[in-house]
């Protein structure tokens, strides 16, 4: 019950985050392009991330599944949570950001200790999540990993 009411509240915040709140530019690129690029790339990674979760492109929210691909974060509720509290431990900051870890972690108090380990990850890692990853598609993920120690 929680995830759907979890799932729900995102669904409605949604669209308005995307018009208001995300000033970037949309990709405009098809998941399917993705899969002409190289198989160790950005790019292809993040069309096999979104064949295989059978999502479409988000405008304006790519980055958010680049980050998926780049951490291996999962796509539960909790594991998307924990995703927010990776990019926060990163240095993002954002409402939205601030509002998902507020209700993830009232309804999710149990896993209050993933959120806090995927916290510390992202402050491990070197910033990047500010990075404009449209322009770098075609680098291997492995490298992208290395060189920010995610």
């Amino acid at each position: 019950m929680r995830d759907y009411l979890i799932e729900r509240l995102y669904e409605c915040s949604k669209k308005p985050y995307q018009k208001y709140f995300k000033k970037n530019e949309p990709w405009n690129i098809d998941k399917t392009s993705l899969m002409d690029y190289p198989k160790e790339s950005l790019g292809f990674g993040l069309g096999s991330f979104l064949h295989k979760n059978h999502f479409d492109i988000q405008e304006k929210l790519e980055d958010h599944d680049i980050i998926h691909v780049l951490t291996n974060t999962g796509i539960s509720v909790y594991e998307e949570i924990g995703m927010q509290y990776y990019l926060f431990g990163n240095g993002k900051r954002s409402l939205y950001l601030f509002m998902v870890m507020l209700t993830g972690t009232i309804f999710y108090p149990k896993r209050i200790k993933y959120f806090m380990q995927q916290f510390q990850k992202g402050k491990q890692a070197l910033p990047y999540h500010y990075l404009d990853f449209s322009k770098m598609l075609l680098i291997p993920v492995q490298s992208i990993q290395q060189t920010f120690k995610i």
